[in-house]
């Protein structure tokens, strides 16, 4: 099989909920970080072989394939296809997998990967509004269980023993990092400016300066009376976009153009749909085996902050260094635009890498429903 390269990333900045994207349609914000990777790259758009796009919410603003929207959205050929993926808050990061595959497989060449949500616009659980996707067998097998993500992160909670206090003391390191980041400048040459009829959005909205676990202690539980899942430990309802350039390391040689990373491997697990966010564990686990990299050999990991007991359920599973989890900090502090995310995270990611000297990075995002992707890439030397 073909070695595949991630030449560029870019990403919007990601606006909290009724913020600075708050209007703006999800196919006209994904055109922006579409035709920024083609200004940066200098690709013509028409050597594009698809465009694979992520987004979990698929009806209103982002139904009927918003995949091909964005494309037109752009202005790019009305050649060049698009379609959408849908594996819950993984979508983007599945885009990226599927995009490896096809370049890797030698069926495509160049292949645009990305995603978007605008949850301000398309709030969450719209899909499902008119409906229930579970069916009467499946709720049999699992007892009527709700399938509640927050339900299941109070379970992670309890099965591993983490206190309100000590998600409460992770959510504020999200922010801590998440603004030190912000104000020494590490997410401005990723982010692409965004002009909306209100001003430009170029910085992430979502972090809270200041916060404190005496803070965080005044806000009551969200999903049971005495529990530890709160608003303040939980990822934000955010809007955002991200795009990323997949091809050979031949083809981007003949265009030109340096890459970022080689794709080393990619995986999806499947875990116990009532637990439902420990997917990253066994994720992690089959993509540090196909790969043949020690986890001790990773030098950053980004694990999705969809409520703070999921990367700290993973941590100590793992046994990863606590420095090297989410060291922009994450969901928590900067947001979680569903399907944007995936691809959100590995532009965040790729770019500390370089700018680090970071050989390898991980990326593992839980699921609903019980699944997980994780993705290992490589600095190119």
């Amino acid at each position: 099989m073909r070695e595949v390269v991630i030449v560029e990333a870019v990403r919007s900045a990601v606006g909290k909920r009724n913020g600075g994207l708050s209007e703006m349609h999800a196919a006209d914000l994904s055109a922006v970080v579409l035709q920024e990777l083609a200004r940066r790259t200098g690709i013509d758009p028409t050597i594009v072989d698809d465009v694979v796009w992520g987004c979990v919410s698929q009806v209103g603003d982002q139904s009927s394939n918003i995949g091909r929207y964005v494309v037109l959205a752009a202005g790019w050929p009305e050649s060049i296809p698009g379609t959408t993926i849908n594996r819950a808050c993984g979508s983007s990061q599945q885009a990226l997998d599927f995009a490896a595959q096809a370049v890797m497989s030698g069926q495509q060449d160049v292949v645009v990967a990305g995603g978007v949500e605008v949850m301000s616009r398309v709030p969450l659980g719209s899909a499902r509004s008119t409906g229930m996707p579970y069916g009467p067998r499946v709720l049999t097998r699992y007892d009527d269980f709700t399938f509640n993500q927050g339900i299941s992160a109070e379970l992670i909670a309890e099965k591993w023993g983490l206190s309100r206090t000590v998600l409460d003391e992770y959510a504020v390191r999200s922010h801590e990092l998440a603004a030190a980041a912000i104000d020494r400048g590490a997410f401005v040459e990723q982010i692409v400016p965004v002009a909306t009829g209100a001003g430009t959005v170029s910085v992430d909205e979502g972090v809270r300066r200041g916060s404190t676990v005496e803070k965080l202690a005044g806000l009551r539980p969200a999903f049971r009376d005495d529990g530890v899942i709160h608003a303040g430990n939980s990822s934000q309802i955010s809007d955002g976009a991200a795009a990323l350039l997949i091809t050979t390391p031949e083809r981007a040689r003949d265009l030109g153009l340096t890459p970022l990373a080689h794709y080393r491997g990619g995986a999806v697990a499947g875990s116990d749909p009532v637990l439902m966010l420990t997917g990253p564990i066994p994720a992690t686990e089959k993509v540090l085996a196909k790969t043949g990299v020690s986890l001790s050999d990773v030098g950053t990991f980004e694990v999705n902050e969809a409520f703070a007991p999921v990367p700290l359920a993973w941590l100590a599973e793992t046994g990863a260094p606590v420095e090297r989890l989410n060291p922009l900090g994450g969901a928590i502090a900067l947001g979680h635009p569903l399907g944007g995310s995936g691809a959100i995270l590995m532009t965040r990611m790729l770019h500390h890498m370089r700018d680090n000297d970071i050989r390898y990075g991980l990326q593992t995002m839980c699921e609903g429903g019980g699944t997980a992707n994780a993705t290992l890439v490589e600095l190119t030397a």
